[in-house]
C-alpha cells in the first residue's frame, strides 16, 4: 500500500479520476515532448462518456495547448482492457510523423497507471508491510496501539506535517463553501445549498441543529468541488465532502484538539488505503460504492476513534459505513459531479456518525469483517453494468428531463 499522500491529494475539482488524473498525465506527456507540433488525445470509456461534464478535455487542453494545437477524440463505446478510464496520447512533428504514443489510465483518486505492474512508470514500493485490516487490527491489539500509531510507524513523523496541510485545506473548503452563493457551473443551473442549510440549522433545537450543520459542511465542500475549487480527495473528488464534514463538525462541536483530528485523519486514510489496494476507489470501475461508500467508511472509523472506540469498534464502524453502500451506482446527471453526488456526500456524512454511534454501543464483535466487505464491494462493482459506472448512460442520468 502506498503513502496516505496518495489518498489525500490536494487539488482542484470536480473529479479526481476525470480531471486531476488526466491533467497530471498531460503534464507528464508535455514534459516528454516539448518539441511536438501537434497533439492528439483519445479518451476511452468513462472518460469519454462523461468527460465534458467533468472538464476532462479542458484539463488536458489547458496543459498541451501551451506547446502545440490539441485534438481530442472521444470513444465512449470503447473500453480498454485494464481500466475504464483509458487515455491515448500521441505527439506529432511538423511533418505529421508520429513521434510517440502513450497509453495511460486514470485509476481513481487522481492516481495514474500504465497497467504494467512493477514495470509501470507509476509503480511505487509499498509503504505498509500489512495490507489487510485483520492483520493490522491484530497488530494493534497485540501491541496495545491504535490504527494511527501503525500509520505513524510505517510513514514516519513527517506525515503529520502533510496531514496538517490536508486538515487546513479541508477546513478552508468548508468555510469557503459556507460563504459562497449562486449557481454551480454547468447546464443544470443547480443553486448552492450549503449557506442556507447552515443558517436554517442554527434555528433548530440542538438535537436537529447538529445534523443540519453536518449537512451544510458536506454540501459546502462538495459544492466547492463542483465549482472547480481546491479540495482534498478523501478518497476522491466526488466523495470529498464526507470526511471534512464529519471532522469539522466534531472539531467545532466537541472541541477535539488538532492532534486528535490528525490522528483521526491517519486512521481514515488507512481504511481508505486498504480499499484502494485490495479493491478500487474508482467510480468508473466499481460505482459510487467505491467513492461515497469508502468515504463513509473512512469517516466512520475516524469519528469512532475520536470517541474512544477500540480497534474492533473502529473496524465495525468502518465495516457498516461501507457495507450499507454496497451496490451504489455512479450515474451522474449530465456527467457533472452534482446530481446525485452532492446530496450523497451529505447523507454519507451523517451515516458515518450513525455508524460510529452504533459501533460504540457494541463491544465491537460482529459477523462480517471489513476485509470481507471490501472483497464483496470489488465483486459487486465488477458485476454492475458499465452504464451505471460513470458513463451517464443509465439510471438517474438517463431519466433526467433536460
Amino acid at each position: 500500500m502506498e503513502s496516505l499522500r496518495e489518498i489525500f491529494r490536494i487539488g482542484k475539482g470536480p473529479s479526481s479520476s476525470h480531471t486531476m488524473g488526466p491533467q497530471r498525465a498531460a503534464i507528464i506527456f508535455a514534459e516528454r515532448h516539448p518539441e511536438a507540433a501537434r497533439f492528439e488525445v483519445t479518451l476511452y470509456g468513462s472518460l469519454a462518456a462523461t468527460g465534458e461534464g467533468h472538464m476532462t478535455d479542458k484539463a488536458i487542453i489547458d496543459v498541451l495547448k501551451q506547446l502545440a494545437p490539441v485534438e481530442i477524440i472521444w470513444e465512449p463505446e470503447v473500453f480498454l482492457p485494464y481500466h475504464p478510464n483509458g487515455i491515448l496520447f500521441r505527439a506529432y512533428n511538423s511533418s505529421q510523423d508520429l513521434l510517440d504514443e502513450w497509453t495511460v489510465y486514470s485509476v481513481g483518486g487522481g492516481a495514474l497507471s500504465e497497467g504494467k505492474g512493477k514495470d509501470d512508470y507509476f509503480h511505487k514500493e509499498s509503504v505498509y508491510d500489512m495490507h489487510t485490516l485483520r492483520d493490522i487490527q491484530t497488530w494493534c491489539e497485540h501491541h496495545g496501539r491504535g490504527y494511527w500509531e501503525y500509520v505513524k510507524q510505517c510513514e514516519g513523523e513527517e506525515l503529520w506535517d502533510y496531514l496538517r496541510e490536508v486538515w487546513k485545506t479541508m477546513q478552508a473548503a468548508v468555510e469557503r463553501g459556507l460563504d459562497s452563493e449562486g449557481a454551480l457551473p454547468g447546464p443544470l443551473n443547480l443553486a448552492r445549498k450549503a449557506p442556507n442549510y447552515f443558517i436554517k440549522a442554527r434555528g433548530y433545537k440542538p438535537s436537529l441543529q447538529s445534523r443540519g450543520m453536518v449537512y451544510s459542511y458536506a454540501l459546502a465542500v462538495s459544492e466547492e468541488n463542483a465549482s472547480g475549487g481546491t479540495i482534498v480527495t478523501a478518497p476522491t473528488c466526488g466523495a470529498c465532502g464526507v470526511v471534512p464534514a464529519v471532522l469539522y463538525h466534531l472539531s467545532k462541536g466537541h472541541e477535539f484538539s488538532e492532534t486528535k483530528i490528525l490522528h483521526a485523519l491517519a486512521t481514515a486514510g488507512l481504511f481508505g488505503n486498504i480499499v484502494k489496494h485490495n479493491a478500487s476507489i474508482s467510480g468508473a470501475e466499481v460505482g459510487c460504492q467505491g467513492e461515497v461508500g469508502v468515504a463513509c467508511a473512512m469517516a466512520s472509523a475516524a469519528s469512532c476513534q475520536l470517541f474512544g472506540g477500540s480497534p474492533s469498534q473502529i473496524e465495525y464502524a468502518a465495516e457498516m459505513g461501507l457495507e450499507h453502500h454496497l451496490g451504489m451506482t455512479c450515474d451522474p446527471v449530465c456527467g457533472l459531479v452534482q446530481i446525485p453526488c452532492i446530496e450523497r456526500n451529505a447523507f454519507a456524512a451523517c451515516r458515518a456518525l450513525d455508524a460510529q454511534l452504533y459501533a460504540s454501543f457494541s463491544d465491537g464483535s460482529h459477523r462480517v469483517s471489513f476485509d470481507r466487505v471490501v472483497e464483496v464491494m470489488k465483486q459487486t462493482g465488477h458485476d454492475i453494468p458499465s452504464l451505471y459506472k460513470e458513463t451517464s448512460a443509465g439510471g438517474l442520468a438517463k431519466q433526467y428531463p433536460m
